[in-house]
């Protein structure tokens, strides 16, 4: 029985990260299931550093009417793209059991057109019509500068821009002809659809940049590497010297008038499947050697790992704030999550509602009801946001939102200033949605009410112990609801309780005293002049 020459026969210890491909000197046959899925005297043999050697079949050679093509790919940053097929044979099937690289880059040219197969799916394989013994991984491993550095540094990292700044300099540390590192990573955002941040040689820091969910659709985000990459076509590598270079983005032309040599586009992988990017881009001549982008290869599933750790937190930061507010959300990232945990805090409380509600309910499609609701939460929480707000619930057609009051040295407050900031802000919003309204649709126009007063609340988790609500509780909040629906009866948008006027640095105007229900005395209300 001839054998497979020795896979690490030609890979030494001394030359690094290498890959290799060359022809077999034996026939090679592969069987499942009582098929032969292979059998070629033409096998090509690729060796890699630290790997076993893989077998790579001339399609001609394969039983290509077995294979089904699936929608799997893999990436690596020096041999490119690879796509998979299962495997059916009778009753038996064997997912992504072969894969090819259709393209592949310079490292790999030579498998182009052929078929590699799990060796562990396969039921046999013959060496020149003998049972072939299973390749062995070379005993030969590289020493990857970067394993150190993950070990013993990527994890001190706080956040995903921190860990891109110590993985630039320690690809710069282990020579890496590093110009620019880019990271994306997809949120679980309304508003964005990723967050990206950018590490470059001459420049101080690291830059955020942000994707939202409506610049997707724009020409400069379809035509780049970044939606090829998402939308799952594998990596990109681009050689940027030459008049050869393949330039089939626009941003590598862009790229080249800046001096860049090379640029590698990797996706990472998360748990969930979820697809993110990280770019290295060269301006040195000949740009990243196979050896370089191997290490970065060999290290990338535990940098996707803590790049993921990062994102979650990251991820569960946005979602809370999102649907508990900026404060809500803080106080529970930071373990108030028990049934009573709660902090005392002054603040002054806006209570809204839209007026009509109900016959506009009953009046307009569903649609369109829900899409004239959201105008009133832009014009009403929207500006309480704009001017530093905090947003608490929506309860039906209702918001409630706070501004807390955090006194300065002199005992005045910024709140008091900006909650009827924020009064103003939504009237003039109002104005303009309902202008629009009528406009468009010759749409109802919108009213709402709103209750405005200051105090001491408690703020923190109620309800039962398997499901809570985070929340404030006090008589301020009451007798801000008691404001908003005494807007009504007096035909006012806004009222405002004295405890508030009295701060007020807008000019407001008395409407007499009046009663509220569960306060003994009479209170003089006022509203913006």
């Amino acid at each position: 029985m001839q054998d497979m020459p020795d896979p690490s026969a030609d890979l030494s210890l001394h030359e690094g990260y290498r890959l290799k491909v060359a022809p077999s000197p034996s026939r090679l046959r592969a069987i499942f299931n009582g098929e032969t899925i292979a059998d070629s005297a033409d096998v090509l043999v690729m060796r890699e550093t630290n790997y076993p050697p893989v077998y790579y079949f001339p399609r001609k050679d394969v039983a290509m009417h077995l294979l089904v093509p699936t929608d799997q790919r893999s990436h690596c940053p020096f041999k490119g793209n690879a796509n998979y097929w299962t495997l059916r044979v009778a009753d038996r099937e064997v997912e992504n059991i072969a894969w090819s690289y259709e393209d592949p880059f310079d490292e790999a040219t030579l498998v182009k057109d052929h078929i590699a197969l799990y060796w562990d799916k396969m039921d046999e394989w013959l060496i020149d019509e003998q049972p072939m013994p299973a390749p062995v991984r070379s005993n030969q491993q590289s020493t990857n500068p970067l394993v150190p550095w993950l070990v013993d540094q990527a994890w001190r990292a706080q956040t995903a821009p921190e860990l891109l700044a110590i993985l630039a300099e320690a690809l710069r540390n282990a020579e890496f002809p590093l110009w620019r590192a880019r990271i994306m990573i997809q949120t679980l955002n309304p508003l964005l659809f990723a967050r990206g941040y950018t590490w470059q040689q001459d420049i101080d820091g690291i830059v955020e940049f942000q994707a939202t969910h409506a610049g997707v659709d724009r020409p400069q985000y379809q035509d780049s590497p970044f939606a090829a990459i998402i939308r799952g076509e594998g990596g990109i590598r681009r050689r940027l010297e030459g008049d050869t270079a393949r330039l089939d983005y626009p941003i590598l032309e862009e790229l080249i008038t800046e001096g860049a040599t090379d640029y590698v586009a990797m996706p990472m992988r998360f748990t969930d499947g979820q697809i993110n990017i990280l770019v290295l881009v060269s301006n040195q001549p000949d740009g990243f050697s196979t050896e370089q982008l191997g290490h970065l290869y060999q290290i990338l599933p535990n940098l996707s790992r803590l790049l993921e750790a990062h994102a979650q937190r990251s991820s569960a930061r946005s979602l809370l704030q999102t649907y508990l507010g900026q404060g809500a959300g803080d106080m529970v990232m930071e373990g108030h999550v028990k049934r009573g945990d709660a902090e005392e805090l002054e603040a002054i409380i806006l209570m809204s509602d839209l007026r009509d509600s109900t016959s506009l309910a009953e009046m307009l499609p569903k649609d369109d009801y829900l899409a004239a609701l959201n105008d009133y939460f832009d014009c009403v929480a929207g500006a309480v946001i704009a001017n530093g707000g905090d947003v608490l619930k929506y309860i039906g057609d209702a918001v409630l939102a706070i501004f807390p009051i955090e006194h300065d040295a002199t005992g005045c407050s910024s709140a008091f200033d900006r909650a009827l900031a924020a009064l103003q802000d939504a009237n003039q919003r109002m104005d303009e949605v309902n202008v629009a309204r009528q406009t468009r649709a010759n749409a109802p126009p919108l009213r709402f009410g709103t209750g405005v007063h200051s105090g001491h609340l408690t703020f923190g988790n109620v309800g039962t112990q398997g499901r809570l609500d985070f929340t404030v509780i006090g008589s301020g909040v009451n007798q801000a609801a008691r404001l908003a629906s005494l807007c009504k009866t007096l035909g006012e948008t806004v009222i405002i309780s004295k405890a508030v006027a009295d701060h007020a640095a807008v000019s407001v105007k008395s409407l007499g005293h009046h009663e509220l229900r569960g306060i003994r005395e009479r209170q003089e209300l006022f509203t913006l002049s």
